[in-house]
């Protein structure tokens, strides 16, 4: 079983939400994204999907992009972005779509199939905001990151994967509250999204910090296509 993560699938049929303000690569991306998730994703892989699936802002808006998404192969582990306002209540959630492999997260872990390996995670926020409310929405994700870790050492994991949607750590490697945390437990790989564009690709740390390997799999810097995290033998 293969392990990849893939963040910001940004989907939005008949929204006009165009993503090519980024760069032409985003022109007809959903359709990229289709091809390279069936070409390298088996039924028997696990996808990360660490936020902004849909642009729609209900569920009704988003029922075409659900279509998409089940139509793509293995598992899907979802998490909430900073532009996923038609998520809802995530016990709805998994209750509608967990028949067709879709399992969206929060607050909880989820087990892979070596019952030894969890995946966690949160959204966070913006790490070098100094405005209150920004510090507010900052430590309230950082305390569902704790929920969710938590939830994993009940389970007796050995090793977690963490994904957030926000980089746990920026570029110039400065302590975070997200780093501190997930030194306290047995994560060993970190992935996040948001970043999108030349420009911003470099702002979030990637690379191996104090044990965690932390990993940048926006679809437009891994080109539309899931990137192999893990594979479990």
């Amino acid at each position: 079983m293969g392990l990849f993560a893939l963040s910001d699938l940004h989907l939005g049929d008949g929204l006009n939400k165009p993503m090519d303000k980024f760069s032409e690569e985003w022109t007809n991306h959903s359709d990229k994204i289709h091809a390279n998730w069936n070409e390298t994703v088996s039924d028997n892989d696990t996808v990360l999907v660490p936020g902004d699936i849909s642009w729609a802002i209900n569920m009704d808006e988003a029922e075409r992009d659900m279509e998409f998404l089940k139509s793509l192969n293995g598992r899907k582990i979802f998490l909430r972005g900073n532009h996923d306002y038609w998520w809802s209540s995530v016990s709805k959630l998994n209750s509608m779509y967990s028949k067709y492999n879709m399992h969206f997260l929060q607050n909880d872990c989820f087990m892979l199939g070596d019952m030894k390996t969890a995946v966690c995670g949160s959204r966070l926020w913006k790490n070098d905001s100094c405005l209150a409310e920004d510090k507010k929405i900052y430590d309230r994700e950082i305390m569902r990151s704790r929920l969710s870790l938590e939830a994993a050492i009940r389970k007796k994991c050995e090793s977690i994967i963490f994904m957030s949607h926000y980089p746990p750590l920026l570029s110039d490697g400065m302590e975070t509250g997200a780093q501190k945390l997930l030194e306290e437990y047995p994560v060993k790989l970190a992935v996040y999204g948001h970043l999108h564009g030349q420009k911003n690709f470099n702002t979030g740390f990637k690379g191996i910090k104090n044990g965690i390997k932390y990993m940048l799999v926006s679809a437009d810097f891994v080109g539309f296509r899931p990137v192999e995290i893990f594979r479990e033998e």
